[in-house]
C-alpha cells in the first residue's frame, strides 16, 4: 500500500498538521509514563498527560475552551479492522514515527464503506495532526515493528467511554458503538465478534509488508 506523509497536499482533505504549540512535556508523559504492548491499548483520558508541562494550555487552545481528554492509543498493529468518527476532530502526536490509514465520511455508500477506498499517511514523531470529524480513522499502525507507537489522542470529554443506546430513530446508531463513537467494523475484527456494526467491505488492509518505513 502506498504510504504518503502528511506534508503531501493529498492529506488536506483529511486533515491538517497543528504547528505553534509546545509539545515536549506531553510527548515526555507520554513516553515515560504510558505503555507500549505487543497488541493495541486504548485510555481516553490519562491523568500523567494532563499533569505534563503545559498540556492544560495546549488542550485549551486546540478544543477553543471546550472540555477535553487527553488519552492515548499505544503499542504495536499493522491493520486496519475498523473505521470511526465522532462529531468532532481529533488531535493525535507520537513520540515515535507512525501511519494513519483513513477514509473519507462521504465514501459511506448505504452504511458501508469499500475499504479500497482507505489510503495511508505517515506522521513523523514530534508532529501533531488534526484529523477532521469528516474522517474515519482508527488505531494507529507503527512505522517500525522494534519501537511500536504511542500517541496522544486528544478528544471532547467522555468520547469513547460507555454509551449504548438501546434503540433509535438515526439510522446512524446502529453503528453508535461509544460515546461520540461511531464504528464500522470489518467482519473480520474482534469488534465485529463483540456485536459491533460491520460496516466495512472488501480486504481488511494489512500494512506488514510495508513497514518499516521511512520518510
Amino acid at each position: 500500500m502506498k504510504i504518503v506523509p502528511v506534508s503531501d497536499p493529498s492529506f488536506a482533505p483529511y486533515g491538517r498538521i497543528v504547528e505553534g504549540y509546545d509539545v515536549k512535556g506531553i510527548l515526555k508523559a507520554l513516553e515515560e509514563t504510558t505503555p507500549c504492548p505487543d497488541g493495541v491499548v486504548y485510555f481516553p483520558k490519562v491523568d500523567t498527560l494532563h499533569a505534563a508541562d503545559n498540556a492544560e494550555a495546549v488542550g485549551e487552545a486546540l478544543f477553543g475552551g471546550m472540555p477535553f481528554q487527553l488519552g492515548c492509543c499505544n503499542g504495536h498493529n499493522t491493520k486496519l479492522n475498523c473505521l470511526e468518527y465522532h462529531r468532532d476532530s481529533e488531535f493525535n502526536l507520537g513520540t515515535e514515527d507512525f501511519i494513519l490509514l483513513l477514509a473519507k465520511m462521504d465514501d459511506i455508500v448505504d452504511d458501508v464503506l469499500d475499504t479500497a477506498k482507505a489510503k495511508a499517511f505517515f506522521v513523523p514523531k514530534g508532529v501533531m495532526v488534526e484529523v477532521y470529524a469528516t474522517t474515519l480513522h482508527y488505531a494507529p499502525c507503527h512505522a517500525d515493528p522494534a519501537k511500536g507507537f504511542r500517541v496522544l489522542v486528544g478528544l471532547p470529554l467522555n468520547t469513547n467511554t460507555d454509551y449504548r443506546p438501546g434503540t433509535g430513530k438515526n439510522v446512524l446508531d446502529k453503528s453508535l458503538w461509544a460515546r461520540n463513537k461511531w464504528l464500522l467494523a470489518h467482519p473480520e475484527s474482534s469488534e465485529a465478534a463483540q456485536g459491533a456494526y460491520i460496516g466495512l467491505k472488501g480486504e481488511n488492509i494489512d500494512i506488514a509488508a510495508d513497514v518499516p518505513f521511512c520518510c
